[in-house]
């Protein structure tokens, strides 16, 4: 109760409360009875003219309308209308206004009190008159015969104290919800109040008056500035010390900190709110420590107080703290825009042109000649590698010169010694002007008067020279520039060694990648091939290519790609081609060549863990394999986590054959599947890496859509164009990965050069066989090699009649060289070996290994094919002192 005594600030709070509460209960008072009674008043209009429309189209009511006596068989039931609509009357009157019905008999025959003439004519009227039962809401409707003439009028309605009734009967709850109300504002005044004497620890008025002008006197009186800020940035005071530190206006109060002309930084740090401990700011000639904290502890942060004292004895101590402050700024700076690539010249452009024109007018780096090449500095030429400048027509030497600095001047000084050399006043020295005279005047004319050399020094090696000019109204560089200088090139220097030694590397990885690549393509006719490989940005990786020469004509084509980049992707890339090289020689299908492939992945990768490097393991490398044989026509293609193949047929249909690829290499656990495609004679097939698909930032599906309208624009294009054409439309300068790119364009052997027979197990076949592949060698104009092919063949049909199993077949391919086939049913694989003299035979496949360029086996599904080739030119020469009919002696014991 204390609380709500009218003297305290809470019995204030509660008296205006109920003086509100009450203005608020008589305001909607008042609201709630025009809103009720107006809607009262709507809804008995709606109301009478709903049941007098409903009584005058009742049924009879237009016929009792031209009887004789209408009142008697229509008021009793006008009546009944009226109470069962709860109504007060229901009047029935003729076209004249004469009423027939009325709930008071004694208004019977006298004139309906309603506008009824327009009702007449056939139209609705409301209204609120003055009738026989006191105000009256009402509704005239007109009986309509069927005819569509008015025999009457209906007037139904009720009474203004009905309608009145109805708002009153809402009175208690407007009353109760007031009285509701008030409780609250005075439980609301209670707690208000309650709170109120706890934050002022229950201080009254006047024990509060007193301690405000306690504080006051005390704020106005100390030598230090006291000011708070609100959260908006608005001082809320300023006490008179700070007023006079900061020369506030005397409208300061009120205002935003930002528009009282303080030091901007002053301004900033008042107006943040931020804590400050001891920061030392400028105010006109004074320096001021200022302290800032948060005036709220508990999170709110609504605003702060700053304290200012008077330190302008520190003004040189904050001198050399700007100045630590700016080279630090510098430093900062310079580690953020310096050696942001690694390319040598772009880190010596970002050197020039970060002093230029920060605290320098010109800048120029000169570089060892070698190391610009990513080599180890040697000897003393250096190459003019950047030049920055504010102006454009310096007389400094441009860009390229090489430069071999005279052993007096400066920048040899400082080359030789390792240490930086300071020129303040170029004008009064003579030795730096020994390196070239006439330039020298240049460029004392143009006005520069100032330099500082700088040894680019890193791990103990210099690499070059940095110098700093300064020019016009400059000032000169003094020892503290120098020092500055010399760490911000410190910091350059490393960059520029890191890029030499990046450079070195890329051309280490670069050399061993174009030497693990194919350094020329094989001759054969089967394919013409074109290629094309770019190394990423990021330096050399592991994609890589390659065409393989395979027996019978064919030939194998290969893709892969190997995840990083640097010398281990190069080295792995180099391990997995040579792998490819060493299972193509043994003539394995697509899918036995990929699965040998994946599991010496995994056997390199369990080395590698084994030995405990840390270097990325081959897994995750991807590769396609594909055989094209130009007798038949077809391509069987398998891979592993490689993208398939483009086919481009004579048509220029550009097709992507779905490969049923299995996981990259080193991952297993699948099957390895090939498809055979036919290729008609003309067709071009490209392989690829993913590099070429998602550059520029494509995704894979709108990479291989730009493919396919690129190879179909292309409809009679050589491969050599068609890769040309593919890299201009597909590939950036600096691509984001390694691309490789192979394009082959088929051809088919003609079949008049080829020759085949059926091989029976009889050994008498085998002359007969001879005799005619001699023929055959004439009809091809190759008498010279017929001898030497017919002692090949008849080996080769000795082995498999006797060592083999059927069906047996002998085959001739005029290619590029003579081919020699003779394929069998079974799989056991000949094997040469140098026969002694007791022995009978084992001679036969050494002498086929000296007369044949080469021979080998190779497994098909069905058993195996021997072949050997010979060249068609120059052919090879028997064996030394070894007679034609001497070597056929050796199969006399073969019939025929």
């Amino acid at each position: 109760m204390r609380s709500l005594s009218v003297r305290s600030i809470a019995g204030q709070v509660f008296a205006v409360q109920v003086l509100l509460v009450g203005l608020l209960i008589v305001a909607a008072t008042t609201a709630l009875i025009l809103q009720a009674r107006n809607d009262s008043e709507q809804e008995a209009v709606r109301r009478a003219t709903a049941v007098a429309q409903t009584f005058a189209t009742s049924p009879g009511i237009a016929s009792a309308m031209g009887t004789e006596n209408p009142t008697a068989q229509l008021q009793s039931r006008a009546e009944e209308t009226r109470k069962r609509a709860h109504l007060d009357f229901v009047v029935v009157a003729n076209t004249k206004g004469i009423r027939y019905t009325h709930p008071k008999p004694e208004f019977i025959g006298k004139e309906l009190v309603a506008d009824w003439r327009p009702v007449v004519k056939g139209k609705i009227v409301t209204e609120s008159v003055q009738g026989p039962l006191g105000r009256e809401v009402q509704a005239t409707v007109p009986i309509s015969r069927g005819n569509g003439t008015v025999a009457g009028v209906v007037c139904a309605g009720m009474t203004a104290a009905d309608v009145s009734g109805r708002v009153e009967r809402q009175l208690p709850l407007v009353f109760g919800s007031a009285a509701g109300a008030l409780a609250l504002a005075t439980g609301g005044t209670a707690l208000v109040g309650g709170r109120l004497r706890r934050q002022t620890r229950g201080l009254g008025p006047a024990q509060m008056t007193r301690m405000y002008e306690h504080h006051d006197a005390v704020l106005h009186s100390v030598r230090e500035g006291v000011l708070i800020v609100d959260s908006h940035g608005r001082l809320v005071l300023a006490n008179d010390e700070a007023g006079r530190l900061l020369d506030l206006p005397r409208d300061a109060e009120g205002r935003p900190i930002t528009e009282l002309g303080l030091e901007p930084r002053t301004a900033e740090l008042l107006a943040s709110g931020r804590v400050a401990t001891d920061e030392v700011h400028l105010a006109g000639d004074r320096l001021l420590a200022v302290n800032q904290r948060p005036t709220r502890w508990d999170g709110g942060m609504s605003g702060s107080v700053a304290t200012l004292r008077d330190s302008t004895e520190l003004r040189a101590l904050s001198g050399k703290a700007e100045v630590a402050e700016r080279r630090l700024r510098l430093l900062f700076e310079a580690g953020s825009k310096i050696g942001t690539t690694l390319d040598i010249v772009r880190t010596a452009e970002e050197l020039t042109q970060f002093g230029v024109p920060w605290f320098a007018d010109f800048a120029t780096v000169d570089l060892v000649d070698p190391v610009l090449r990513g080599d180890e500095p040697a000897g003393s030429a250096m190459r003019r590698t950047a030049t920055s400048g504010i102006r454009a027509d310096h007389p400094l030497w441009r860009v390229g010169k090489m430069i071999t600095y005279a052993g007096g001047v400066p920048q040899a000084l400082g080359f030789g010694a390792g240490r930086p050399v300071l020129e303040a006043d170029l004008r009064a020295y003579e030795g730096w002007q020994e390196q070239d005279p006439e330039q020298a005047t240049k460029i004392v004319k143009y006005g520069i008067h100032s330099m500082i050399t700088i040894p680019l020094r890193a791990r103990d090696v210099t690499l070059g020279i940095a110098t700093f000019w300064r020019s016009e109204q400059s000032e000169p560089f003094d020892e503290d520039d120098m020092a500055l200088t010399e760490e911000l090139v410190a910091r350059a220097a490393v960059a520029i060694d890191n890029a030499r030694r990046y450079t070195r590397e890329h051309a280490m990885a670069a050399t061993l990648q174009r030497s693990l690549l194919p350094q020329g393509l094989p001759e054969q006719d089967a394919l013409d091939v074109a290629h094309r490989y770019l190394p990423a940005q990021a330096g050399v990786g592991g994609d890589w290519f390659d065409v393989i020469s395979l027996p019978g004509g064919r030939v194998a084509l290969a893709v892969g790609d190997v995840v990083g980049h640097g010398l281990h992707a190069a080295a792995t890339m180099g391990r997995l081609r040579t792998a490819v090289h060493n299972f193509s020689a043994l003539d394995l299908p697509p899918d036995e060549l990929i699965a040998h492939l994946d599991e010496l992945a995994s056997r390199f990768d369990q080395d590698q863990a084994a030995a405990g490097t840390d270097a990325p393991g081959i897994s995750g490398a991807s590769c396609l394999y594909a055989i094209y044989d130009p007798v038949s026509g077809r391509c069987t293609v398998a891979g592993a986590g490689h993208p398939g193949p483009a086919v481009v047929l004579p048509d220029s249909t550009v097709t992507f054959p779905d490969i049923p690829l299995a996981p990259p290499l080193g991952l297993g656990g699948e099957p390895i599947e090939t498809v055979e495609l036919e290729l008609p004679e003309g067709s071009r097939l490209a392989l690829f890496t993913d590099g070429l698909i998602r550059d520029h930032g494509r995704d894979f599906d709108e990479g291989l859509g730009v493919l396919r309208t690129t190879l179909a624009g292309l409809p009679d294009g050589t491969p050599e164009e068609t890769c040309q054409a593919v890299f201009d439309t597909m590939v950036s300068a600096h691509p984001g990965d390694d691309i490789a790119l192979l394009v082959a364009r088929t051809h088919l052997l003609d079949p008049g050069h080829v020759a085949e027979w059926e091989l029976p197990s009889d050994p008498a076949a085998v002359a007969r066989i001879r005799n005619e592949a001699a023929e055959q060698l004439t009809a091809w104009g190759l008498e010279e090699i017929a001898f030497t092919t017919e002692l090949i063949l008849s080996e080769l049909m000795t082995n498999a009649i006797r060592y083999g199993c059927a069906p047996s077949r002998v085959r001739l391919l005029r290619a590029r060289t003579l081919i020699c086939e003779v394929a069998d049913g079974s799989s056991t694989s000949p094997h040469l070996r140098r026969a002694a003299t007791t022995d009978e035979g084992g001679r036969g496949l050494f002498l086929v290994a000296q007369y044949a360029l080469r021979w080998g086996t190779r497994y098909t599904p069905n058993g195996k094919i021997i072949w050997a080739e010979q060249p068609l030119t120059d052919p090879m020469l028997p064996l030394a002192d070894t007679e034609g009919e001497d070597l056929l002696d050796q199969w006399d014991d073969i019939p025929g």
